[in-house]
């Protein structure tokens, strides 16, 4: 029986309803209970009341089957992960090693191979030490032997290790130590900084605003489109079949005067028939009457830039006022045009309208989850803070609109980095330009669902703002900008926010913390360990709410990644061969819900319509029908195999021995951050996180 919810006591306490009732039982097992109204037996029982043996069983057989349950919830975690280890490590089934050149690029993975070799070596000396009662600390009246024995040879090099860590390397660890804290201080302020320029933008309703109808022509007699510029669209891709028919298909559907409108599709493929379905896509559009045109270049050279810059060669460009740029997988809605291009109306100052991005495959699995975490923080705080106080900010290379005139005072499309649209940026900020961003404007994409994509999309990201900075910096001390955008540049923009944050990252938590499980001379403060982390991780996780539960794998998952982007970010600065590779995001063609309903809504009336094409011919047909069977065949699966990942799989180990160390000494907290990080890199280094293939 389900009990009362007392909704008659609030208009009626005084009043009882029903007889009292006394029940006895013959059966002197069971006690007599008296009920004095209709809902006494609902009553809390008495503290002091005590429970039968039978009740007793049943609580503990409940209890013992959580408990069992529990421990075979682990015991399966834990033998699923022994397994993977197994088929990937000793039998190497369907896996393969990351793509990795070799050279001065692997110069990292020889450094943390030989750190896993002298921490085993240490380890096991911490573990004799251990159990003989050689504790330096606990003993300081320990002496060495005259003894020749193997027992007395361990026992001298071990006190003659523990003088020279405590006078040789204890200093200059604790050194390291102390600098990387600094940077982190530093950091962790200009996070703080950001969010509270944030949280004022947010209290005093701040954001670029259209005053009137920008549109509305005040002639009755003129014609409506004299008030709309001139806009060319560029969507440069390369072997996107995955999207190409989803970015041109939502740009052909912009809301803008087609005769005022041109449409360029910028095709780098490399593949006969992803052109020929790309073409076809085309012209189905032209057919339409839709202002589009498709390009292909027989030399590639130069990646997205040079696609870019050969575009805007073309001499119709020059009738154009703004170009809006798109990546292949983005889908703009086809209010965007109308919610940029005002804002340059009367601002000839402004040199660029940058929107949001929004994502169709955030929820798609944990590693899309903790990149929305990242890119909501960047577009939420970094981009809005810059945008309103600085009027600058690092172009995100698409669902973003230019004036033409902005790109050809600065120079255009320069082939020299792999991050051309922040050289770009930098270059138009250097000419006086200024930048809006509009946070309520968002642009429907993709991010990477596989780890290996994300990863090489990681490493262009790194690599190429150290090769920017090179090429820059003279660029930046001889210019006319003020003083204190010089500093903005160097200091912040550059050396904080791209050099200084994956190096503190990756030597503080993956060197100098294990390292002070070895070297318990030189400490780590506690604060730096816990208390900052998880401040910093509160603040870049608030702009995404909904992701506070992933907020313990986030920052364990960030210092995984502070590898790759202290290799990319080392592989830039010194120009190393890594650091020019170039490699297209793998996209998985994701669509948003409404688009999955209007495809379904088209595919209905397919099928139940009699004729395919009332305009086709019998040509058309059959080139349609080839163009379609070309699709299928580009469509066929390729066998996939996950990767392994020598670089993060050394550093697990390494943590994981680092966490044995601290075990011994009773560091409950570092042993804790170090076993769960250990695991994270092991689960990172077995491809076990993103898209899994079978």
């Amino acid at each position: 029986m389900a009990p009362r919810l007392h909704f008659s006591d609030w208009w009626g306490k005084d009043k009882q309803r029903g007889t009292p009732v006394i029940v006895k039982m013959e059966n002197p097992n069971f006690s007599i209970v008296e009920i004095d109204g209709p809902d006494a037996a609902f009553k809390p029982i008495e503290k002091s009341r005590g429970k039968n043996a039978k009740q007793v069983t049943w609580v503990l057989m409940l209890k013992a089957n959580q408990a069992v349950g529990c421990v075979a919830w682990l015991a399966t975690i834990l033998w699923s992960l022994i397994g993977t280890i197994k088929n990937r490590l000793i039998l190497r089934k369907g896996v393969s090693l990351a793509s990795e050149k070799l050279g001065k690029s692997n110069l990292l993975f020889r450094i943390i191979k030989v750190c896993l070799g002298v921490s085993l070596v240490m380890l096991a000396f911490e573990v004799i030490a251990y159990f003989k009662g050689w504790n330096y600390f606990q003993n300081p009246n320990l002496y060495i032997p005259h003894t020749s024995d193997v027992l007395g040879l361990f026992h001298i090099i071990y006190v003659v290790w523990l003088d020279f860590r405590a006078d040789y390397i204890a200093p200059s660890v604790q050194k390291l130590s102390t600098f990387c804290t600094v940077l982190f201080l530093i950091q962790s302020l200009d996070r703080l900084v950001l969010c509270l320029g944030c949280f004022y933008i947010k209290c005093k309703k701040i954001k670029p605003r259209i005053e009137g109808d920008p549109f509305k022509s005040d002639d009755l007699e003129g014609s409506n489109n004299s008030y709309y510029p001139m806009v060319l669209v560029q969507i440069p891709m390369c072997n996107e079949k995955e999207v190409y028919e989803m970015s041109i298909s939502a740009v052909c559907q912009l809301d803008w005067p087609k005769d005022h409108l041109l449409i360029q599709i910028l095709d780098d493929s490399d593949n006969e028939c992803i052109q020929d379905l790309i073409k076809s896509e085309v012209a189905k559009w032209n057919q339409k009457g839709v202002n589009i045109i498709y390009r292909h270049r027989l030399v590639r050279t130069g990646y997205k830039a040079g696609n870019l810059k050969s575009a805007m060669s073309c001499d119709y460009v020059k009738d154009y006022e703004f170009v809006a740029i798109f990546d292949a997988d983005f889908q703009p809605t086809p209010d965007f045009l109308k919610q940029t291009v005002p804002h340059f109306k009367d601002n000839p100052e402004l040199g660029l309208v940058q929107t949001r991005w929004a994502f169709v495959n955030k929820d798609e699995n944990l590693l899309t989850r903790l990149q929305n975490i990242n890119l909501c923080f960047h577009f939420e705080v970094e981009q809005q803070v810059n945008g309103v106080f600085l009027n600058f900010f690092g172009f995100n290379g698409t669902a973003g609109i230019w004036r033409i005139k902005a790109l050809e005072e600065s120079g255009g499309w320069l082939e020299r980095t792999t991050v051309e649209d922040m050289d770009i940026a930098v270059r138009a900020h250097l000419n006086g330009w200024k930048f809006i961003y509009l946070n309520d404007v968002r642009v429907l994409c993709e991010v990477p669902e596989s780890f290996e994509a994300y990863r090489k999309q990681q490493h262009r990201w790194h690599s190429g703002p150290m090769q920017l900075f090179r090429v820059c910096l003279p660029a930046i001390v001889s210019s006319k900008i003020s003083i204190w955008k010089k500093a903005n540049l160097i200091l912040l923009f550059f050396l904080l926010r791209k050099l200084i944050l994956p190096f503190y990252s990756f030597t503080l938590f993956c060197v100098v913390l294990p390292l002070t499980m070895f070297i318990p001379e030189a400490e780590l403060p506690f604060w730096v360990v816990c208390y900052i982390p998880i401040l910093m991780t509160l603040l870049n996780i608030l702009p995404a709410p909904k992701s506070i539960p992933f907020i313990a794998p986030y920052l364990l998952f960030e210092n995984t990644m502070s590898v790759t982007k202290f290799n990319a970010m080392v592989s830039g600065l010194f120009q190393l061969g890594s650091s020019y590779e170039w490699v297209v995001t793998k996209k998985a063609g994701r669509s948003s819900e409404s688009d999955l309903l209007a495809a379904a809504e088209k595919d209905l009336k397919a099928f139940g319509a009699p004729q395919i094409s009332r305009g086709a011919s019998e040509s058309e047909l059959s080139e349609l029908n080839r163009l379609n069977k070309q699709k299928d065949e580009t469509s066929t699966p390729v066998k996939k195999s996950n990767k392994i990942y020598r670089k993060e799989l050394a550093l697990a180990f390494l943590l994981l021995t680092a966490s044995a160390r601290s075990l011994l000494s009773a560091h409950g907290l570092h042993f804790y951050f170090l076993l769960f990080q250990g695991v994270t890199f092991l689960l990172v280094g077995l491809d076990l996180i993103g898209e899994q293939i079978s």
